[in-house]
């Protein structure tokens, strides 16, 4: 019998982290970033901003830090944030949040998904559907609740699934339909129809939703649709957002989630256990920056934008088929026709080829789906503009044969 537990194994295979020497292996952002960082290349691999959030986020942390909010605040985060999220979701999407009942402040998104999965999740015998690819946490998280994960391609050029696909992947051992939305990596948004369809197989099968909306105000083409707001959704949805990549401080690790009162109860119930609570300092911040007028919100996506045409013009000079996003951090190109059919091939030696880091789509995928993505490379567009200008004179050299 091994030291290590068995649950532990599972969470390690099931994110890809063991080697087959049984080794923690690392990822492939961390990966990306230390060969980066050896050859001088500019990373456009792991989406973090280059640049600090707003001023008026950044002095509330100040202050709560020179006011004495050090200590642990409040299980459920502190009122001041709870109502500042319910205010939030009024404002901008209709919807009415109880902020003592139906909100729970997190360690970041990650740790709202986990929780809801941990919490929700009752065995072997239950599946979590999503949409691939898909963000790295979510198959570690899923191998340590102990439940099958099933998987739904989302198909090029538009990158969304095929409604038979997602129904046949909604059964009634379904206990959770994992939604991103707009979806990191490929920076599409789901399509009407397919968030009804959504709903509608969660009535059915009497699934829970569980919605990561992280990016929600980085919405280039239409203003972001939570879920939640659909004719039958409240009442078996968890939305998830966080701090972090609306206002840039991806650091600070600030997240919420909100839903049914007795679901929410259920996720405290381990969150409790995880980090019990977290950010003190920054959770007036955060309150702050919830709070900030329309216009921040406005150009903070409109920047984001043009950020992502600089990228994508510079991409398609250089040979590459670019997927234009509909939201997020993150452009999407083929390099199948400058010799990138083997995206993880192609991404390690670009570093030291040109003096650019990317991330391999097939890092977020499954192995029996990779030759679906096999050609596709993420690039990171939150930088700086000039450094992004900088990183286009290096893309050139592909077009130039280097």
């Amino acid at each position: 019998m091994g030291i290590l537990p068995g649950a532990w194994r599972r969470t390690a295979a099931g994110a890809g982290l063991l080697s087959a020497a049984g080794e923690v292996a690392p990822t492939i952002f961390a990966e990306m970033s230390a060969l980066a960082g050896r050859t001088g290349a500019i990373n456009l691999g792991q989406g973090f901003p280059d640049e600090d959030g707003p001023a008026e986020v950044l002095d509330a942390a100040r202050a709560a830090i020179l006011e004495g909010a050090n200590q642990y605040p409040p299980g459920r985060g502190i009122p001041d944030l709870l109502h500042a999220i319910s205010e939030h979701q009024r404002r901008f999407y209709g919807l009415e949040v109880d902020p003592d009942r139906e909100v729970v402040v997190t360690a970041g998104a990650t740790e709202a998904i986990a929780a809801a999965l941990l919490a929700l999740v009752d065995g072997p015998d239950d599946e979590i559907v999503v949409f691939e690819p898909y963000y790295d946490s979510y198959a570690a998280i899923a191998a340590l609740s102990g439940a099958k994960l099933r998987t739904v391609p989302l198909r090029r050029p538009d990158f969304q699934p095929d409604p038979a696909e997602l129904a046949a992947a909604v059964t009634d051992r379904c206990r959770i339909i994992l939604v991103n939305d707009p979806h990191n990596p490929t920076g599409a948004v789901l399509s009407p129809a397919i968030r009804e369809e959504i709903v509608r197989l969660a009535q059915r099968h009497d699934a829970i939703i569980v919605t990561d909306e992280v990016y929600e105000h980085l919405a280039f083409t239409a203003p972001h649709v939570p879920i939640v707001t659909l004719p039958g959704a409240a009442e078996r949805t968890l939305t998830i957002s966080s701090a972090g990549k609306t206002f840039s401080v991806t650091g600070w690790k600030i997240g919420w989630i909100h839903g049914p009162a007795e679901l929410i109860t259920a996720v405290l119930s381990v969150k409790q256990f995880l980090t019990y609570v977290n950010g003190g300092p920054f959770q007036p911040a955060v309150a702050a920056g919830l709070r900030l007028p329309d216009a921040f919100f406005s150009d903070a996506r409109d920047r984001l934008r043009a950020k992502h045409d600089l990228l994508g013009a510079a991409l398609a000079e250089a040979g590459f088929a670019v997927h234009r996003p509909d939201g997020g951090y993150f452009t999407v190109a083929d390099a199948t026709g400058i010799g990138g059919g083997d995206a993880d091939a192609f991404c390690r030696a670009l570093p030291e080829r040109i003096g650019v880091a990317a991330i391999p789509l097939t890092a977020f995928v499954s192995p029996a789906h990779r030759d679906d993505y096999r050609g596709l490379v993420r690039f990171a567009a939150c930088k700086r503009p000039d450094v992004i200008a900088e990183a286009a004179e290096r893309l050139a050299g592909l077009a130039a044969g280097g």
